[in-house]
Protein backbone atom coordinates (compact mmCIF):
# COMPACT_ATOMS: atom_id res chain seq x y z
CA UNK A 1 0.00 0.00 0.00
CA UNK A 2 1.32 3.46 -0.89
CA UNK A 3 2.40 5.90 1.80
CA UNK A 4 -0.36 8.44 2.39
CA UNK A 5 0.44 12.15 1.99
CA UNK A 6 -0.67 14.72 4.57
CA UNK A 7 -1.29 17.30 1.83
CA UNK A 8 0.53 20.12 3.59
CA UNK A 9 0.98 22.91 1.01
CA UNK A 10 4.56 23.87 0.23
CA UNK A 11 5.52 27.51 0.75
CA UNK A 12 6.51 29.47 -2.32
CA UNK A 13 9.52 31.30 -0.89
CA UNK A 14 11.85 29.63 1.62
CA UNK A 15 14.62 31.72 3.19
CA UNK A 16 18.09 30.19 3.01
CA UNK A 17 19.66 30.54 6.46
CA UNK A 18 21.80 27.39 6.66
CA UNK A 19 23.61 25.54 3.85
CA UNK A 20 25.42 22.22 3.87
CA UNK A 21 28.27 22.06 1.35
CA UNK A 22 29.87 18.67 0.65
CA UNK A 23 31.47 18.31 -2.78
CA UNK A 24 34.11 16.20 -4.49
CA UNK A 25 34.41 18.55 -7.47
CA UNK A 26 35.41 21.85 -5.87
CA UNK A 27 35.05 23.93 -9.04
CA UNK A 28 33.62 27.31 -8.01
CA UNK A 29 33.28 26.24 -4.37
CA UNK A 30 35.04 29.17 -2.71
CA UNK A 31 33.24 31.79 -4.82
CA UNK A 32 29.92 30.17 -3.92
CA UNK A 33 30.75 29.84 -0.23
CA UNK A 34 31.93 33.46 -0.10
CA UNK A 35 28.71 34.72 -1.71
CA UNK A 36 26.56 32.65 0.64
CA UNK A 37 28.50 33.84 3.68
CA UNK A 38 28.19 37.46 2.52
CA UNK A 39 24.42 36.93 2.31
CA UNK A 40 24.37 35.82 5.94
CA UNK A 41 23.99 32.09 5.28
CA UNK A 42 25.54 29.81 7.91
CA UNK A 43 27.91 27.30 6.28
CA UNK A 44 28.10 23.67 7.38
CA UNK A 45 30.51 21.32 5.66
CA UNK A 46 32.42 18.05 5.71
CA UNK A 47 35.99 16.78 5.37
CA UNK A 48 37.99 18.29 2.53
CA UNK A 49 35.21 20.71 1.60
CA UNK A 50 35.22 22.18 5.12
CA UNK A 51 39.01 22.49 5.05
CA UNK A 52 38.95 24.31 1.72
CA UNK A 53 36.31 26.75 2.98
CA UNK A 54 38.18 27.39 6.22
CA UNK A 55 41.48 27.89 4.39
CA UNK A 56 39.73 30.59 2.36
CA UNK A 57 39.13 32.44 5.63
CA UNK A 58 35.40 31.74 5.84
CA UNK A 59 33.54 30.66 8.96
CA UNK A 60 32.30 27.08 8.63
CA UNK A 61 30.83 24.52 11.05
CA UNK A 62 31.97 20.95 10.69
CA UNK A 63 29.10 18.52 10.27
CA UNK A 64 30.33 16.64 13.34
CA UNK A 65 29.14 19.61 15.40
CA UNK A 66 25.60 18.87 14.23
CA UNK A 67 25.82 15.12 14.65
CA UNK A 68 27.94 15.14 17.82
CA UNK A 69 29.70 12.21 16.18
CA UNK A 70 33.06 12.17 14.39
CA UNK A 71 33.62 11.14 10.81
CA UNK A 72 34.62 7.47 10.85
CA UNK A 73 35.70 4.65 8.54
CA UNK A 74 37.86 6.81 6.25
CA UNK A 75 34.99 9.25 5.79
CA UNK A 76 32.51 6.59 4.69
CA UNK A 77 30.25 7.65 7.58
CA UNK A 78 29.88 11.37 8.19
CA UNK A 79 26.48 12.66 7.01
CA UNK A 80 24.50 9.43 7.51
CA UNK A 81 22.96 10.65 10.76
CA UNK A 82 19.48 11.79 11.95
CA UNK A 83 20.83 15.26 12.73
CA UNK A 84 21.58 15.65 9.01
CA UNK A 85 18.75 13.71 7.42
CA UNK A 86 16.18 14.96 9.91
CA UNK A 87 17.28 18.48 8.99
CA UNK A 88 16.75 17.63 5.31
CA UNK A 89 13.58 15.54 5.46
CA UNK A 90 11.61 17.33 8.13
CA UNK A 91 8.33 18.84 6.90
CA UNK A 92 8.51 22.09 8.79
CA UNK A 93 4.80 22.88 8.65
CA UNK A 94 3.90 19.43 9.99
CA UNK A 95 3.42 19.78 13.79
CA UNK A 96 4.69 16.23 14.42
CA UNK A 97 7.83 16.78 12.35
CA UNK A 98 8.46 20.17 13.95
CA UNK A 99 8.06 18.68 17.44
CA UNK A 100 10.50 15.86 16.63
CA UNK A 101 13.06 18.37 15.36
CA UNK A 102 12.75 20.44 18.54
CA UNK A 103 12.92 17.38 20.79
CA UNK A 104 16.13 16.10 19.20
CA UNK A 105 17.74 19.49 18.66
CA UNK A 106 17.68 19.17 14.87
CA UNK A 107 18.36 22.45 13.08
CA UNK A 108 16.82 22.74 9.60
CA UNK A 109 19.09 22.89 6.53
CA UNK A 110 17.69 25.01 3.70
CA UNK A 111 20.28 24.43 0.99
CA UNK A 112 22.49 21.46 0.12
CA UNK A 113 25.34 21.70 -2.37
CA UNK A 114 26.68 18.25 -3.16
CA UNK A 115 28.34 16.41 -6.00
CA UNK A 116 29.51 12.84 -6.05
CA UNK A 117 32.64 10.73 -5.97
CA UNK A 118 33.89 10.40 -9.58
CA UNK A 119 32.72 6.82 -10.09
CA UNK A 120 32.31 7.21 -13.87
CA UNK A 121 35.79 8.67 -14.32
CA UNK A 122 37.46 6.04 -12.13
CA UNK A 123 35.65 3.27 -14.00
CA UNK A 124 36.81 4.64 -17.36
CA UNK A 125 40.38 4.96 -16.14
CA UNK A 126 40.72 1.17 -15.87
CA UNK A 127 41.25 1.16 -12.10
CA UNK A 128 41.13 -2.08 -10.17
CA UNK A 129 37.92 -3.50 -8.72
CA UNK A 130 38.55 -2.28 -5.16
CA UNK A 131 39.28 1.28 -6.29
CA UNK A 132 36.13 1.40 -8.39
CA UNK A 133 34.01 0.15 -5.49
CA UNK A 134 35.59 2.70 -3.13
CA UNK A 135 34.42 5.45 -5.49
CA UNK A 136 30.78 4.47 -5.16
CA UNK A 137 29.34 7.39 -3.21
CA UNK A 138 26.75 6.56 -0.53
CA UNK A 139 26.37 9.62 1.70
CA UNK A 140 26.18 12.01 -1.25
CA UNK A 141 23.28 10.31 -3.06
CA UNK A 142 21.48 9.86 0.27
CA UNK A 143 21.68 13.59 1.00
CA UNK A 144 20.81 14.54 -2.55
CA UNK A 145 17.74 12.31 -2.65
CA UNK A 146 16.58 13.41 0.81
CA UNK A 147 16.89 17.08 -0.16
CA UNK A 148 15.21 16.54 -3.50
CA UNK A 149 12.30 14.67 -1.92
CA UNK A 150 11.78 17.52 0.54
CA UNK A 151 12.11 20.24 -2.09
CA UNK A 152 9.10 21.88 -0.47
CA UNK A 153 11.64 23.27 2.02
CA UNK A 154 15.13 22.38 0.79
CA UNK A 155 17.06 23.37 -2.34
CA UNK A 156 19.57 20.87 -3.71
CA UNK A 157 22.37 21.87 -6.10
CA UNK A 158 24.36 19.06 -7.74
CA UNK A 159 26.08 20.86 -10.62
CA UNK A 160 28.63 23.71 -10.39
CA UNK A 161 27.00 25.22 -13.48
CA UNK A 162 23.97 25.96 -11.28
CA UNK A 163 25.93 28.07 -8.76
CA UNK A 164 25.43 31.29 -10.70
CA UNK A 165 21.66 30.75 -11.22
CA UNK A 166 21.39 29.90 -7.50
CA UNK A 167 23.05 33.12 -6.39
CA UNK A 168 21.02 35.11 -8.90
CA UNK A 169 17.77 33.57 -7.58
CA UNK A 170 18.78 34.36 -3.99
CA UNK A 171 19.49 37.97 -4.90
CA UNK A 172 16.22 38.37 -6.80
CA UNK A 173 14.18 36.95 -3.90
CA UNK A 174 16.14 38.75 -1.15
CA UNK A 175 17.69 35.62 0.32
CA UNK A 176 14.91 33.15 -0.49
CA UNK A 177 14.32 30.54 -3.19
CA UNK A 178 11.04 29.96 -4.99
CA UNK A 179 9.18 26.64 -5.08
CA UNK A 180 9.50 26.47 -8.87
CA UNK A 181 13.29 26.90 -8.61
CA UNK A 182 13.50 24.23 -5.90
CA UNK A 183 11.44 21.82 -8.01
CA UNK A 184 13.73 22.26 -10.99
CA UNK A 185 16.80 21.65 -8.86
CA UNK A 186 15.15 18.54 -7.39
CA UNK A 187 14.33 17.15 -10.83
CA UNK A 188 17.95 17.59 -11.91
CA UNK A 189 19.17 16.01 -8.68
CA UNK A 190 17.09 12.86 -9.10
CA UNK A 191 18.23 12.59 -12.72
CA UNK A 192 21.85 12.85 -11.58
CA UNK A 193 21.57 10.10 -8.97
CA UNK A 194 19.66 7.94 -11.46
CA UNK A 195 22.47 8.27 -14.02
CA UNK A 196 25.05 7.62 -11.30
CA UNK A 197 23.31 4.44 -10.18
CA UNK A 198 22.89 3.39 -13.81
CA UNK A 199 26.66 3.63 -14.28
CA UNK A 200 27.25 1.56 -11.16
CA UNK A 201 24.75 -1.14 -12.05
CA UNK A 202 26.10 -1.28 -15.61
CA UNK A 203 29.64 -1.72 -14.33
CA UNK A 204 28.58 -4.51 -11.98
CA UNK A 205 26.87 -6.32 -14.86
CA UNK A 206 30.08 -6.07 -16.90
CA UNK A 207 32.32 -7.09 -14.00
CA UNK A 208 30.18 -10.15 -13.28
CA UNK A 209 29.63 -10.95 -16.97
CA UNK A 210 25.85 -10.63 -16.62
CA UNK A 211 24.67 -9.98 -20.17
CA UNK A 212 21.05 -9.26 -19.32
CA UNK A 213 20.51 -8.09 -15.72
CA UNK A 214 16.97 -8.26 -14.33
CA UNK A 215 16.85 -4.48 -14.08
CA UNK A 216 18.57 -2.46 -16.80
CA UNK A 217 19.30 1.24 -16.32
CA UNK A 218 20.80 3.82 -18.64
CA UNK A 219 21.95 7.31 -17.84
CA UNK A 220 23.42 10.24 -19.68
CA UNK A 221 24.30 13.92 -19.43
CA UNK A 222 22.70 16.47 -21.73
CA UNK A 223 25.26 18.00 -24.07
CA UNK A 224 22.85 20.19 -25.98
CA UNK A 225 19.23 20.71 -26.86
CA UNK A 226 19.01 20.42 -30.62
CA UNK A 227 17.03 22.58 -32.99
CA UNK A 228 14.87 19.55 -33.80
CA UNK A 229 15.00 15.81 -34.33
CA UNK A 230 14.74 13.80 -37.53
CA UNK A 231 12.03 16.24 -38.65
CA UNK A 232 11.31 19.87 -37.65
CA UNK A 233 8.22 18.92 -35.62
CA UNK A 234 10.25 16.57 -33.36
CA UNK A 235 12.22 17.84 -30.37
CA UNK A 236 15.63 16.32 -29.65
CA UNK A 237 18.52 16.40 -27.20
CA UNK A 238 22.02 14.95 -27.38
CA UNK A 239 23.19 13.03 -24.30
CA UNK A 240 26.53 11.38 -23.56
CA UNK A 241 26.95 8.38 -21.28
CA UNK A 242 30.64 8.69 -20.51
CA UNK A 243 31.78 5.88 -22.80
CA UNK A 244 35.20 6.87 -24.16
CA UNK A 245 34.83 5.00 -27.45
CA UNK A 246 36.20 7.41 -30.08
CA UNK A 247 33.37 8.86 -32.10
CA UNK A 248 30.94 11.70 -32.47
CA UNK A 249 30.18 11.89 -28.73
CA UNK A 250 33.84 12.29 -27.75
CA UNK A 251 35.03 14.32 -30.72
CA UNK A 252 36.04 17.98 -30.65
CA UNK A 253 34.26 20.12 -33.21
CA UNK A 254 36.91 22.38 -34.68
CA UNK A 255 34.56 24.43 -36.78
CA UNK A 256 31.19 24.65 -38.49
CA UNK A 257 27.62 25.19 -37.39
CA UNK A 258 25.78 23.14 -34.78
CA UNK A 259 25.37 19.45 -35.53
CA UNK A 260 21.82 18.31 -36.16
CA UNK A 261 20.18 15.11 -34.95
CA UNK A 262 20.61 13.54 -38.39
CA UNK A 263 24.22 14.77 -38.61
CA UNK A 264 25.10 12.99 -35.37
CA UNK A 265 23.34 9.80 -36.38
CA UNK A 266 25.02 9.72 -39.78
CA UNK A 267 28.44 10.73 -38.46
CA UNK A 268 28.34 7.91 -35.94
CA UNK A 269 27.53 5.44 -38.74
CA UNK A 270 30.35 6.83 -40.89
CA UNK A 271 33.04 6.67 -38.22
CA UNK A 272 32.03 3.18 -37.06
CA UNK A 273 32.37 1.99 -40.67
CA UNK A 274 35.75 3.59 -41.32
CA UNK A 275 36.96 2.18 -37.99
CA UNK A 276 36.85 -1.25 -39.62
CA UNK A 277 39.88 -0.30 -41.71
CA UNK A 278 43.31 -0.51 -40.11
CA UNK A 279 44.98 2.87 -40.61
CA UNK A 280 48.39 1.21 -40.54
CA UNK A 281 47.50 -0.93 -43.55
CA UNK A 282 45.87 1.64 -45.81
CA UNK A 283 44.04 4.93 -45.95
CA UNK A 284 40.26 4.53 -46.03
CA UNK A 285 37.33 6.85 -46.61
CA UNK A 286 33.61 6.29 -46.11
CA UNK A 287 30.92 8.60 -47.45
CA UNK A 288 27.56 8.22 -45.70
CA UNK A 289 24.06 9.41 -46.53
CA UNK A 290 21.11 8.63 -44.25
CA UNK A 291 23.22 6.19 -42.19
CA UNK A 292 24.10 4.12 -45.29
CA UNK A 293 27.39 4.22 -47.17
CA UNK A 294 27.21 5.56 -50.71
CA UNK A 295 30.91 5.00 -51.27
CA UNK A 296 33.81 3.37 -49.41
CA UNK A 297 37.37 2.88 -50.61
CA UNK A 298 40.92 2.16 -49.55
CA UNK A 299 43.91 3.86 -51.14
CA UNK A 300 47.55 4.82 -50.83
CA UNK A 301 46.42 8.22 -49.51
CA UNK A 302 43.22 9.77 -48.17
CA UNK A 303 42.97 11.84 -51.33
CA UNK A 304 43.09 8.74 -53.52
CA UNK A 305 40.67 6.83 -51.29
CA UNK A 306 38.20 9.73 -51.30
CA UNK A 307 38.22 10.01 -55.08
CA UNK A 308 37.48 6.29 -55.42
CA UNK A 309 34.75 6.37 -52.75
CA UNK A 310 33.11 9.37 -54.41
CA UNK A 311 33.12 7.64 -57.79
CA UNK A 312 30.81 4.91 -56.47
CA UNK A 313 27.81 7.24 -56.18
CA UNK A 314 28.67 10.94 -56.69
CA UNK A 315 25.01 11.94 -56.78
CA UNK A 316 24.18 10.54 -53.33
CA UNK A 317 27.45 11.86 -51.88
CA UNK A 318 26.16 15.43 -52.24
CA UNK A 319 25.35 16.67 -48.73
CA UNK A 320 26.84 13.55 -47.14
CA UNK A 321 29.14 12.75 -44.24
CA UNK A 322 32.81 11.90 -44.84
CA UNK A 323 34.80 9.76 -42.39
CA UNK A 324 38.51 9.04 -42.74
CA UNK A 325 40.70 6.61 -40.82
CA UNK A 326 43.85 8.74 -40.71
CA UNK A 327 44.78 12.31 -39.82
CA UNK A 328 43.04 14.54 -42.34
CA UNK A 329 45.69 16.19 -44.51
CA UNK A 330 45.54 19.21 -46.79
CA UNK A 331 45.41 17.22 -50.03
CA UNK A 332 42.40 15.21 -48.88
CA UNK A 333 40.68 18.29 -47.43
CA UNK A 334 41.02 20.12 -50.76
CA UNK A 335 39.33 17.23 -52.57
CA UNK A 336 36.54 16.77 -50.03
CA UNK A 337 35.47 20.44 -49.95
CA UNK A 338 34.94 20.41 -53.71
CA UNK A 339 31.68 18.54 -53.07
CA UNK A 340 29.05 19.93 -50.69
CA UNK A 341 29.59 17.97 -47.49
CA UNK A 342 27.84 18.30 -44.12
CA UNK A 343 30.46 16.79 -41.78
CA UNK A 344 34.03 15.50 -41.89
CA UNK A 345 35.17 13.29 -39.02
CA UNK A 346 38.74 12.09 -38.58
CA UNK A 347 41.02 10.85 -35.83
CA UNK A 348 42.87 14.18 -36.18
CA UNK A 349 43.52 16.95 -38.69
CA UNK A 350 46.58 18.96 -39.67
CA UNK A 351 46.51 22.74 -39.27
CA UNK A 352 46.61 23.09 -43.04
CA UNK A 353 43.61 20.78 -43.48
CA UNK A 354 41.65 22.60 -40.77
CA UNK A 355 42.35 25.92 -42.50
CA UNK A 356 41.07 24.57 -45.82
CA UNK A 357 37.87 23.28 -44.20
CA UNK A 358 37.44 26.58 -42.33
CA UNK A 359 36.85 28.33 -45.65
CA UNK A 360 33.51 26.49 -45.72
CA UNK A 361 31.93 28.12 -42.67
CA UNK A 362 29.01 25.69 -42.37
CA UNK A 363 31.07 22.52 -42.87
CA UNK A 364 31.64 20.78 -39.53
CA UNK A 365 35.05 19.28 -38.83
CA UNK A 366 35.27 16.79 -35.95
CA UNK A 367 38.44 15.18 -34.58
CA UNK A 368 37.85 12.10 -32.44
CA UNK A 369 41.37 11.41 -31.18
CA UNK A 370 41.38 7.83 -32.44
CA UNK A 371 39.35 5.17 -34.21
CA UNK A 372 36.65 2.98 -32.64
CA UNK A 373 37.73 -0.62 -32.10
CA UNK A 374 35.45 -2.82 -34.25
CA UNK A 375 36.15 -5.82 -31.99
CA UNK A 376 35.28 -4.06 -28.72
CA UNK A 377 32.25 -5.28 -26.83
CA UNK A 378 29.40 -2.96 -25.96
CA UNK A 379 25.64 -2.67 -26.26
CA UNK A 380 23.16 -1.00 -28.55
CA UNK A 381 19.71 0.11 -27.47
CA UNK A 382 16.53 0.62 -29.48
CA UNK A 383 13.29 1.88 -28.00
CA UNK A 384 10.01 0.13 -28.73
CA UNK A 385 6.54 0.88 -27.38
CA UNK A 386 6.66 0.11 -23.68
CA UNK A 387 10.27 -1.01 -23.55
CA UNK A 388 13.74 -1.33 -25.02
CA UNK A 389 15.64 -3.84 -27.08
CA UNK A 390 19.20 -4.25 -25.84
CA UNK A 391 21.84 -6.28 -27.65
CA UNK A 392 25.59 -6.65 -27.85
CA UNK A 393 27.37 -4.52 -30.42
CA UNK A 394 28.08 -6.35 -33.70
CA UNK A 395 31.81 -6.78 -33.05
CA UNK A 396 32.34 -9.67 -35.46
CA UNK A 397 35.18 -8.82 -37.86
CA UNK A 398 35.60 -10.64 -41.15
CA UNK A 399 39.38 -10.93 -40.63
CA UNK A 400 38.63 -13.32 -37.77
CA UNK A 401 36.27 -15.60 -39.72
CA UNK A 402 37.09 -19.02 -41.07
CA UNK A 403 36.14 -18.46 -44.71
CA UNK A 404 34.96 -21.53 -46.58
CA UNK A 405 35.11 -21.88 -50.37
CA UNK A 406 31.97 -23.81 -51.40
CA UNK A 407 32.22 -23.71 -55.21
CA UNK A 408 34.36 -25.66 -57.64
CA UNK A 409 36.30 -22.51 -58.46
CA UNK A 410 38.15 -20.82 -55.64
CA UNK A 411 38.51 -17.03 -55.73
CA UNK A 412 41.80 -15.59 -56.91
CA UNK A 413 43.93 -13.70 -54.39
CA UNK A 414 42.68 -10.38 -55.80
CA UNK A 415 39.07 -11.54 -55.62
CA UNK A 416 39.52 -12.75 -52.05
CA UNK A 417 40.92 -9.37 -50.99
CA UNK A 418 37.92 -7.65 -52.54
CA UNK A 419 35.49 -10.15 -50.99
CA UNK A 420 36.85 -9.40 -47.53
CA UNK A 421 36.64 -5.66 -48.26
CA UNK A 422 33.06 -5.93 -49.52
CA UNK A 423 31.90 -7.97 -46.52
CA UNK A 424 33.55 -5.45 -44.17
CA UNK A 425 31.43 -2.73 -45.77
CA UNK A 426 28.25 -4.84 -45.90
CA UNK A 427 28.32 -5.05 -42.10
CA UNK A 428 27.47 -1.33 -42.06
CA UNK A 429 24.80 -1.29 -44.77
CA UNK A 430 21.12 -1.51 -43.84
CA UNK A 431 19.58 -4.89 -44.61
CA UNK A 432 19.00 -6.30 -47.10
CA UNK A 433 22.53 -5.31 -48.06
CA UNK A 434 24.35 -5.95 -51.31
CA UNK A 435 27.83 -4.50 -51.91
CA UNK A 436 29.79 -4.73 -55.17
CA UNK A 437 33.51 -4.03 -54.85
CA UNK A 438 36.51 -3.90 -57.13
CA UNK A 439 40.16 -3.18 -56.35
CA UNK A 440 39.44 -2.09 -52.77
CA UNK A 441 36.53 0.23 -53.53
CA UNK A 442 32.77 -0.08 -53.60
CA UNK A 443 31.31 0.17 -57.08
CA UNK A 444 27.65 -0.41 -56.24
CA UNK A 445 25.65 -0.53 -52.99
CA UNK A 446 22.06 -1.65 -52.49
CA UNK A 447 20.59 -1.02 -49.05
CA UNK A 448 17.47 -1.41 -46.98
CA UNK A 449 15.27 -3.25 -49.45
CA UNK A 450 12.62 -5.80 -48.53
CA UNK A 451 13.99 -8.12 -51.23
CA UNK A 452 17.64 -9.11 -51.64
CA UNK A 453 17.05 -9.25 -55.40
CA UNK A 454 15.95 -5.60 -55.34
CA UNK A 455 19.07 -4.60 -53.39
CA UNK A 456 21.21 -6.37 -55.97
CA UNK A 457 19.44 -4.67 -58.86
CA UNK A 458 19.54 -1.22 -57.23
CA UNK A 459 23.28 -1.57 -56.59
CA UNK A 460 23.83 -2.56 -60.21
CA UNK A 461 21.68 0.34 -61.42
CA UNK A 462 23.66 2.81 -59.32
CA UNK A 463 26.87 1.42 -60.79
CA UNK A 464 25.48 1.93 -64.28
CA UNK A 465 24.56 5.55 -63.47
CA UNK A 466 28.01 6.19 -61.96
CA UNK A 467 29.65 4.78 -65.11
CA UNK A 468 27.60 7.18 -67.23
CA UNK A 469 28.64 10.14 -65.06
CA UNK A 470 32.29 9.11 -65.35
CA UNK A 471 32.10 8.51 -69.11
CA UNK A 472 32.97 4.81 -68.76
CA UNK A 473 32.05 2.31 -71.45
CA UNK A 474 30.67 -0.13 -68.88
CA UNK A 475 29.90 -0.15 -65.15
CA UNK A 476 32.62 -1.15 -62.73
CA UNK A 477 30.49 -4.05 -61.53
CA UNK A 478 31.84 -5.89 -64.57
CA UNK A 479 34.61 -7.98 -63.05
CA UNK A 480 33.70 -7.02 -59.49
CA UNK A 481 32.92 -9.18 -56.46
CA UNK A 482 29.73 -9.00 -54.43
CA UNK A 483 28.94 -9.33 -50.71
CA UNK A 484 25.58 -10.12 -49.15
CA UNK A 485 24.98 -9.43 -45.46
CA UNK A 486 22.81 -12.55 -45.14
CA UNK A 487 22.30 -15.73 -47.14
CA UNK A 488 20.68 -15.84 -50.56
CA UNK A 489 17.38 -17.64 -49.91
CA UNK A 490 17.11 -18.44 -53.61
CA UNK A 491 19.42 -18.30 -56.60
CA UNK A 492 17.67 -15.25 -58.10
CA UNK A 493 19.66 -12.73 -56.02
CA UNK A 494 22.90 -14.39 -57.03
CA UNK A 495 21.88 -14.51 -60.68
CA UNK A 496 21.13 -10.79 -60.56
CA UNK A 497 24.65 -10.17 -59.23
CA UNK A 498 26.15 -12.37 -61.93
CA UNK A 499 24.16 -10.45 -64.54
CA UNK A 500 25.70 -7.24 -63.18
CA UNK A 501 29.15 -8.70 -63.80
CA UNK A 502 30.24 -10.14 -60.44
CA UNK A 503 32.80 -12.94 -60.64
CA UNK A 504 32.93 -13.93 -56.96
CA UNK A 505 30.50 -13.87 -54.04
CA UNK A 506 30.81 -13.76 -50.25
CA UNK A 507 27.81 -14.53 -48.07
CA UNK A 508 27.07 -16.15 -44.69
CA UNK A 509 25.40 -19.29 -46.06
CA UNK A 510 22.88 -21.22 -44.01
CA UNK A 511 19.87 -21.21 -46.32
CA UNK A 512 17.80 -24.34 -46.92
CA UNK A 513 18.56 -23.67 -50.58
CA UNK A 514 22.33 -23.31 -50.25
CA UNK A 515 22.96 -26.23 -52.59
CA UNK A 516 20.81 -24.65 -55.31
CA UNK A 517 22.65 -21.33 -54.91
CA UNK A 518 26.03 -23.08 -55.03
CA UNK A 519 24.95 -25.00 -58.13
CA UNK A 520 23.95 -21.74 -59.83
CA UNK A 521 27.37 -20.28 -59.01
CA UNK A 522 29.11 -23.36 -60.39
CA UNK A 523 27.01 -23.24 -63.56
CA UNK A 524 28.32 -19.71 -64.20
CA UNK A 525 31.91 -20.33 -63.11
CA UNK A 526 31.51 -18.04 -60.11
CA UNK A 527 33.59 -18.44 -56.93
CA UNK A 528 31.64 -18.39 -53.69
CA UNK A 529 32.81 -18.09 -50.09
CA UNK A 530 30.75 -18.67 -46.95
CA UNK A 531 31.54 -16.69 -43.78
CA UNK A 532 29.17 -18.45 -41.37
CA UNK A 533 28.39 -15.04 -39.83
CA UNK A 534 25.45 -12.79 -40.66
CA UNK A 535 25.47 -8.98 -40.44
CA UNK A 536 21.82 -7.86 -40.35
CA UNK A 537 21.48 -4.13 -39.62
CA UNK A 538 17.92 -2.89 -39.34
Amino acid sequence: MAVAAKNIPAPDLVPVRRALLSVFDKTGLIDLASALAAAGVELVSTGGTARAIAEAGLAVRDVSELTQFPEIMDGRVKTLHPAVHGALLGVRDDPEHAAAMRKHGIEPIDLVVSNLYPFEEVRRSGSDYASIVENIDIGGPAMIRASAKNHAYVAIVTDPSDYAPLLNALEMNIGSLSLDFRKRLAAKAFARTAAYDAAISGWFAEALDIEHPTWRAFGGRLVEVMRYGENPHQSAGFYVNGDRRPGVATARQLQGKQLSYNNINDTDAAFELVGEFDAGRSAAVAIIKHANPCGVAEGTSLKAAYARALACDPVSAFGGIVAVNRTLDAEAAEEIVRTFTEVIIAPDATKEAAAIVAAKKNLRLLVAGGLPDPRASGITVKSVAGGMLVQGRDNAVVDDFELKVVTRRAPTAAEMADLVFAFRVAKHVKSNAIVYARDGATVGIGAGQMSRVDSSRIAARKALDAAGSAGLAEPLTKGSVVASDAFFPFADGLLSAIEAGATAVIQPGGSMNDMDVIAAADDHGIAMVFTGVRHFRH
